[in-house]
């Protein structure tokens, strides 16, 4: 599986120490040139930095081959970035959290998912404790509403007490 992903959510699953799910999850993960750009700014936490400094082999620089189109013009440079590489390459999937891009992307008909999704994916396929992975995130600048959250603890709470 081909997955293209926007900046904050690389961040914030290296900000949790859960960036390797994304591994497990995905062949390939591919980042377009803005978004590695953002992920190597001064301004991006030093964990980040550091771990884009040494990429593993995962996890791939991918050029365009066309612009953006100025219909996207509305999202930042990264998000659009993202959406045209995924478009481009018929990617199985758009890595992104912010709602406008995600509604773009929907638009599309790109397949979307948000670092909540890929939390709550690794949950299912064993790979990390929901709970715990969602209280490291809350420690961040994340913001998602608490009653998605809390939707989504419940649906771990279920699923792991009916095993």
């Amino acid at each position: 599986m081909i997955v293209v992903a926007d900046t904050s959510p690389i961040n914030y699953l290296v900000l949790i120490e859960q960036v390797e799910v994304l591994r497990h999850l995905y062949d390939r993960v591919l980042l377009p040139p803005s978004v590695w750009n953002e992920l190597h700014h001064p301004a991006t936490p030093d964990e980040v930095r550091f771990w884009i400094g040494t990429p593993p082999s995962w996890l791939e620089y991918h050029t365009l081959s066309i612009e953006p189109d100025q219909a996207l013009d509305f999202l930042g440079r990264g998000e659009r970035e993202a959406i045209t590489l995924a478009e481009e390459l018929k990617a199985d999937r758009l890595i992104v959290d912010e709602a406008p891009a995600r509604l773009e992307a929907i638009r599309r008909n790109i397949a979307v998912i948000g670092t909540l999704g890929v939390l709550r994916d690794a949950a299912r396929a064993g790979l990390l404790n929901f709970p715990a992975a969602i209280a490291k995130l809350r420690s961040t600048s994340f913001y998602a509403s608490p009653d998605l959250i809390q939707l989504l603890l419940d649906e771990d709470a279920t699923r792991t007490n009916q095993r």
